[in-house]
């Protein structure tokens, strides 16, 4: 009897601790009053944690160029409550063929009705005391989070190329698991692609290609699945320090490791604000252009775009971007989507600090810039068109794809938030904190209330400082607060008066020293009344439409297409067939279908360029053209 008791008390701590780590402060108090807290089920997961949770996945891929496909082994190994029935996974277009328990018995399993955002739940009968699940799996025509090129789509030209971009909840797409950033696993994989073609995960990597087409991975550390990744082409390597490097197409490689050189000196001055990388390397990996987002924080091989190759090391504030992320993200990650702002915000924050170690405080100051410059203009958009809500911080996207709250208001009112917390209590104290919050929260998910309970205790408490009198506005307020800091940049005021001689006719200014972040200013700040005869002067003066500058291109079409600039038009086509960045493609399209001409061209090159893009970024544009 004593041993049955003693067996019910482990078996009720275990539950209590299973719950503890999955519990999460849904209702915020009133101002003053303590958090509510109580169990919160990730809305865009079909998991069940508290019954049983994944530890570890190891893979068995091959990855076939003809079809399309990957051809998959998952085995899961899982901890479950003593009454635990179920494993419930996650899985979008998943052909499951078998599913089979270590022992070698079959698993009875159900795959339950698609939903058209989450896909389908796979739930699997488990079986007396066994804690491994194989699972036997092809990936779908469909599959969200692949991309396959053909060798035309690529840099060079030569080879067919695959990468993943499992974020948001798209790694449910070529991977069976349980797909929700609060819940974190460690892997491995052997993955086998064509002869002379070279694979990188998310975890310890290759430097040379393997003959014979067969690579081994470890992921020692736990990550949630929306950082699972995956590149296989005809790809090489680059040291640039002892711990970072570079990978890309053979082509691209000299240029990217030039334009990247800076890496190390980065991770040194990142570790010296906020601790320790705990990640080993630091590599990245430049994609070919179809990838729809700047950069993406995979844990050891950040995956970027090309269009941040300025040439001129202008563009890199990205590359601190991702590094920022092995802290705020993928070392402390939200715990659902609907907390989006404690990765992008804290992120952007680290992002421009480490930019203002490297190159000086009037650069951060441009950055700071134009982040308030693209949070005013995003606001302004959503309070005008009844999206009042989507200007919060801590949002409720439940029955709604997450990659609505993907916008600048997570990055950017996230940082001004931090911003205004370190004007408050000074730079010194609030680094003291960041430096306890990263350390205290190593692999560990987190959610708002959770963190505005640290915030009162170990930033205002632990320092006898009254909390800020708006901090419920900036959380849980629509738009922007009262208290929102103000931004002063040095080299944007010289831009400023550039554009206020050319309000008095002038169209050719001393541009000396300016960086792609003084031309971006420039170019958004151009008037609203821009002339047809002024833009023709300013492309004459300073080639805009032949910029090999994604960013100033990014800018400028946004230009041509509001005054139907045609010297533009096959360079702006070409622009949007061959880049898949959302960043740029979003606002030219909303340009160019506000008129009937510009529309037909919209329509028009979308046809020719849909086949190029990720599924990030035709989903968002087929919804914008429809």
């Amino acid at each position: 009897m004593r041993n049955m008791r003693r067996w019910n008390i482990l078996v009720g701590v275990q539950l209590v601790l299973i719950i503890m780590i999955i519990s999460c402060q849904q209702k915020h108090e009133n101002k003053g009053e303590k958090h509510m807290k109580h169990t919160v089920k990730d809305p865009h997961s079909f998991a069940r944690p508290e019954e049983a949770i994944i530890k570890h996945i190891d893979l068995d891929l091959k990855v076939d160029f003809e079809k399309k496909q990957i051809i998959g082994v998952a085995s899961l190994r899982y901890e479950k409550s003593a009454d635990a029935d179920q494993l419930f996974l996650d899985t979008k277009d998943l052909n499951i063929q078998e599913i089979k328990f270590e022992t070698g018995q079959p698993a009875n399993y159900k795959i339950h009705k698609q939903d058209p955002i989450l896909g389908s739940a796979l739930e699997i009968e488990l079986n007396g005391n066994d804690n491994k699940i194989l699972i036997k799996y092809l990936t779908g025509n469909g599959a969200e989070a692949l991309q396959w090129l053909d060798p035309a789509q690529t840099a060079d030209k030569t080879d067919p190329f695959l990468f993943t971009q499992s974020q948001a909840i798209l790694a449910r797409s070529w991977i069976p698991c349980q797909d929700s950033p609060g819940i974190r696993f460690t892997y491995s994989a052997r993955v086998e692609v064509p002869a002379g073609m070279m694979a990188l995960m998310s975890a310890e990597n290759p430097k040379e290609i393997c003959q014979d087409g067969v690579y081994h991975f470890e992921m020692p550390q736990p990550i949630p699945s929306y950082l699972m990744a995956l590149a296989v082409g005809k790809i090489d390597f680059a040291p640039v320090g002892e711990r970072t490097g570079v990978y890309a197409e053979p082509g691209m490689l000299a240029k990217s490791r030039e334009e990247f050189s800076e890496m190390e000196e980065m991770l040194i001055i990142a570790e010296k604000l906020y601790g320790k990388y705990q990640w080993r390397r630091y590599d990245l990996i430049v994609l070919p252009p179809s990838f729809p987002f700047g950069g993406m924080e995979n844990p050891r091989i950040t995956f970027a775009t090309p269009t941040i190759l300025a040439g001129d090391k202008s563009l890199t504030s990205l590359v601190a971007h991702e590094l920022a992320h092995s802290w705020s993200g993928n070392l402390v990650t939200n715990a659902t989507w609907n907390d989006f702002w404690l990765n992008e915000g804290f992120t952007v924050y680290f992002e421009h600090r480490i930019m203002e170690a490297l190159k000086g405080k009037d650069y951060a100051e441009m950055l700071s810039a134009l982040s308030l410059q693209g949070l005013e203009t995003e606001v302004d958009y959503f309070m005008k068109n009844g999206k009042e809500n989507a200007t919060k911080l801590k949002l409720d996207l439940a029955g709604k794809n997450p990659d609505e709250g993907v916008n600048t208001i997570a990055y950017d009112k996230g940082y001004f938030f931090l911003k205004r917390l370190e004007n408050y209590v000074g730079r010194e104290k609030f680094d003291v904190f960041l430096n306890q919050y990263f350390s205290e929260h190593s692999f560990q998910s987190n959610y708002t209330e959770a963190f505005l309970d640290y915030l009162d205790k170990n930033l205002f408490e632990k320092n006898n400082i009254k909390p800020i009198d708006d901090l419920e506005t900036w959380v849980y307020g629509t738009g922007l607060p009262a208290s929102l800091p103000r931004v002063i940049s040095a080299r944007f005021a010289l831009v400023d008066k550039a554009l206020e001689q050319l309000k008095n006719g002038h169209h050719s200014f001393d541009t000396t020293g300016w960086s792609s972040h003084e031309w971006v200013h420039f170019i958004k700040n151009l008037p609203e009344d821009l002339s047809i005869s002024t833009m023709s002067k300013l492309d004459q003066a300073f080639h805009f439409t032949q910029s090999g500058n994604a960013e100033i291109l990014g800018v400028w079409f946004v230009h041509c297409a509001r005054h139907l600039y045609q010297p533009s038009f096959n360079a702006m086509e070409q622009f949007l067939v061959q880049t898949g960045r959302r960043k740029f493609l979003m606002p030219v399209f909303k340009e160019l279908i506000n008129t009937p001409e510009g529309k037909a061209m919209a329509l028009d090159i979308y046809q020719k360029a849909r086949p190029n893009y990720h599924f990030v970024s035709y989903n968002s544009l087929d919804q914008l053209l429809s």
